[in-house]
């Protein structure tokens, strides 16, 4: 239960990057008022988290219509996570988009998706939900990533005193880190599939 809850926190953490998005919500949250930033901030969490949940709960269902195997999923899974580190590798946080004046459709769209529940955590959370095999093990998959959804709420709500005390340089450099563990991460699905086609070949 503590390997499953560490290792859908790290992935979960790493793929949704709390630090690295400080930058991208207040430039899109920038003509919003302190007040509708907050709950812009809030609206984006609990998007990403429904949207995370529906694809966890009915991934399995989805999976056997399609006649998709797990270590099928697992490659593509980790193909979209190795896209993902590749983006925050090489991105600038200059690409910012400008905010719409509604702070509700600015919450959902981009904040709550793609951004936050993009196509790297929901395959992550479908994964996870998929090789589990008991019920403690998917509440602790629901606990990793509300702990995680709290992290990022944290982040967005106190955005603009940590892009004080960090610096463009410190949220920049997280950033690539970030993008490093989560480039080693997706190679490490891809050779779980790998694997796991080996195995229901032999």
């Amino acid at each position: 239960m503590t390997v499953t809850f560490g290792a859908v926190f790290v992935t979960t953490l790493v793929i949704m990057d709390p630090i690295g998005n400080v930058p991208i919500f207040l430039s899109v949250t920038r003509r919003l008022s302190p007040k509708q930033r907050s709950r812009s901030a809030l609206l984006a969490v609990v998007t990403a988290a429904l949207v995370i949940a529906g694809f966890a709960v009915g991934g399995r269902q989805v999976l056997g219509f399609l006649d998709v195997s797990v270590p099928a999923l697992q490659g593509a899974g980790g193909l979209l996570l190795l896209l993902v580190a590749l983006q925050l590798l090489t991105s600038d946080d200059d690409d910012a988009e400008a905010a719409p004046i509604d702070h509700v459709a600015v919450a959902m769209v981009p904040l709550g998706t793609p951004l936050l529940a993009g196509p790297g955590a929901i395959v992550a959370a479908i994964v996870f939900v998929q090789n589990s095999s008991t019920a403690r093990e998917r509440w602790s998959i629901a606990g990793a990533l509300a702990v995680v959804l709290v992290l990022v709420y944290l982040m967005m709500r106190f955005a603009e005193l940590v892009n004080r005390v960090l610096g463009r340089s410190g949220i920049l450099l997280l950033s690539r880190i970030a993008g490093l563990l989560l480039a080693a991460i997706a190679v490490q699905m891809i050779a779980d599939s790998v694997i796991g086609f080996v195995n229901s070949g032999s």
